[in-house]
């Protein structure tokens, strides 16, 4: 769902747009047809110096608008009076900023900020935020998670952002850059999809796969067989009631243990965010079958019959 209406070429949608900031025009740079004129230059007005205090904002204009808040947060600040005439005399200033932001503008901005926090620990990209923040604004707006704290929906809003655009995160790595509980997150989690009438795509084993052998400094060999192991090992019915993150986990243990690059389980564990017992469960499921879920061209560092057996 996108914030804002996307401007294209009408003749090379998927073109690249040029922007020419001096006449203030986006360019098609496939046909050169001019798709939008009276661009804002969203630059600062202004230059940076070393020996400039700290303290001047050089800004004479607000802050960017906001399309989600119900007046573009299009407040105004009065800056600090530095004269006689700025104060009373009490010593008061005379000049107060009242900002005129509602209540419920001030609790979405707060959650919009918490949003990006956490976007930003985990290094999700900013379509992911904007997803997760026209989330939250449906489900603040439309109250049906009444008694629930904002961090908590917050959270779980990021959490089927990344599910919808393709980059799923687990609950375990969601918690650990929020405030809340997992079972906090995931009770919020099904309100939502309720409240929301939505759905998510179930996960699978290969969502996490690249990024888990990349954090472990794996191999592209490694990683391909332990995607492989990981798909044959659902196809062939072995893992039964088994989370894909599980799965994931005891897949890479196998690869790793069958190659040059080991791995242990604790290693493994501690990315995935899944315990030791709980990969071991897991690998001793699959390891019966070992031989038939490794990719034929796989070059063993260690023979199948010499995988540990847990």
């Amino acid at each position: 769902m996108d914030v804002l209406p996307r401007v294209t070429c009408p003749n090379h949608p998927d073109s690249i747009l040029v922007e020419d900031y001096r006449a203030g025009d986006m360019i098609c740079s496939e046909c050169g047809l001019v798709v939008g004129d009276r661009v804002i230059d969203v630059g600062s007005e202004w230059r940076t110096f070393s020996n400039d205090k700290a303290t001047k904002d050089p800004s004479r204009v607000g802050d960017t608008q906001n399309p989600l808040l119900s007046d573009g947060d299009l407040s105004t600040m009065i800056g600090k009076g530095t004269g006689a005439a700025s104060f009373d005399e009490f010593g008061n200033s005379k000049y107060q900023n009242r900002r005129t932001m509602s209540s419920s503008d001030r609790a979405m901005m707060n959650a919009f900020k918490e949003i990006t926090n956490m976007a930003d620990r985990i290094n999700l990209p900013r379509n992911i935020v904007d997803r997760t923040n026209n989330l939250f604004k449906q489900v603040y707006e439309q109250k049906s998670l009444k008694g629930r704290s904002n961090d908590a929906i917050a959270s779980a809003c990021l959490y089927i952002a990344c599910r919808q655009e393709g980059v799923p995160r687990t609950f375990k790595e969601i918690c650990a850059v929020s405030r809340i509980s997992k079972k906090e997150i995931g009770r919020c989690f099904k309100l939502i999809l309720k409240a929301l009438e939505t759905s998510v795509d179930l996960i699978t084993t290969g969502d996490f796969m690249s990024r888990f052998c990349s954090n472990l400094g794996l191999p592209k060999q490694v990683q391909m067989a332990a995607t492989h192991i990981a798909r044959k090992a659902v196809e062939l019915d072995l893992v039964p009631g088994r989370s894909p993150i599980s799965v994931a986990a005891a897949a890479i243990y196998m690869a790793s243990q069958a190659s040059a690059e080991k791995r242990t389980q604790k290693e493994i564990g501690d990315i995935a965010g899944v315990a030791d017992v709980t990969i071991r469960q897991s690998y001793r499921l699959i390891y019966p079958r070992a031989p038939d879920l490794f990719p034929a061209d796989f070059k063993f560092d260690t023979p199948v019959d010499k995988l540990p057996q847990l």
